[in-house]
């Protein structure tokens, strides 16, 4: 049997300053911060969570905060955006929302849908659409209610260097659906209802660079370790160079480059991120793995300020 991801876990990108960071997913965006902790690669940097009400798999949008460190430079082997899906029928109080904010932003229409096309404070490029699949968010926040509340990914745009070998890669390997074809993107599917639609450019991209504003990579769902396991195996025999599974605390990961340079990764649904606290606590306060807590002090010395603060255009 064929197999087929349900589809995005997450997404993590590199940005500048950390409140900046939280101001915005958080504060605009109505996102709920569900892990405060640091990359465990390098601990001397934040990586904060944002996502659902429970952070579940295909809501979780996670950043890296580099303050002060160079722009990065959109091109191939890259997510060149990250759709964001609302509730049928909220574009419009979304497109009021950025206007109250004074985001600029573009409207603009993709395979039948309309998108709200914007950055964020560190020219992270991202988009909104409506879609009636997907279970709605049951977190509210600042302006944003649990009506309008964003539901998760929709999907998003990938920039490639070999364009034909990584769509060959979503469907050969990743088990997604070719559905469609419009201009210079193809479509894909997933069989999950939330993370599920991937459009590929058609035209070979040069390579970008990492830095603030770019996504780092993209991760997919394996629903538990046992498939996760599968999922490394699976990759390795499609001739991909994988990694051994990492604990990443929240979730198990592997990770290997497709052709194209995109840096995918392959994550489990479980344990989640009550796995260290509840879910009433979630996103409060600094949380460390077992192996980093005798240099907590140090650490938090450190780390610039990251709050989540309701924005004085929801208080007037």
């Amino acid at each position: 049997m064929k197999k087929k991801t349900t589809g995005i876990h997450h997404i993590t990108a590199i940005v500048g300053n950390p409140q900046e960071n939280v101001d915005f997913y958080a504060g605009v965006l109505g996102l709920r911060l569900v892990k405060k902790t640091v990359n465990f690669d390098d601990p001397g940097t934040y990586h904060l969570y944002f996502g659902d009400e429970q952070g579940s798999p295909g809501t979780i949008m996670t950043f890296f905060p580099w303050p002060n460190a160079f722009r990065g430079k959109i091109g191939g082997g890259q997510v060149g955006k990250t759709s964001f899906v609302v509730p049928e029928g909220t574009l419009d109080f979304w497109e009021q929302r950025l206007e109250k904010f004074k985001i600029s932003f573009e409207k603009s229409s993709r395979f039948g849908e309309e998108y709200l096309a914007f950055e964020d404070p560190h020219g992270l490029k991202l988009e909104l659409t409506a879609r009636k699949e997907g279970r709605k968010s049951d977190w509210a926040f600042g302006g944003v209610s649990r009506e309008n509340a964003i539901k998760g990914f929709g999907g998003a745009v990938l920039l490639s260097t070999q364009p034909a070998k990584t769509m060959e890669l979503l469907v050969d390997v990743m088990g997604l659906e070719q559905v469609k074809e419009e201009g210079d993107y193809v479509r894909f599917r997933s069989i999950g209802d939330i993370g599920n639609t991937i459009d590929v450019g058609k035209s070979a991209m040069p390579l970008g660079s990492i830095g603030v504003g770019i996504v780092h990579h993209i991760a997919w769902r394996a629903k538990d370790f046992e498939d996760h396991e599968s999922w490394k195996q699976h990759v390795a025999n499609a001739g991909y160079g994988v990694t051994p599974v990492i604990d990443r605390q929240y979730f198990n990961a592997i990770y290997f480059r497709e052709e194209g340079q995109i840096l995918f990764e392959i994550a489990t649904d479980p344990p989640g991120f009550t796995r260290d606290e509840t879910a009433e606590e979630m996103g409060r306060r600094l949380l460390l793995p077992p192996w980093l807590e005798e240099r907590r002090q140090r650490l938090e010395a450190t780390l610039l300020p990251a709050e989540v603060r309701v924005l004085k255009e929801d208080k007037s």
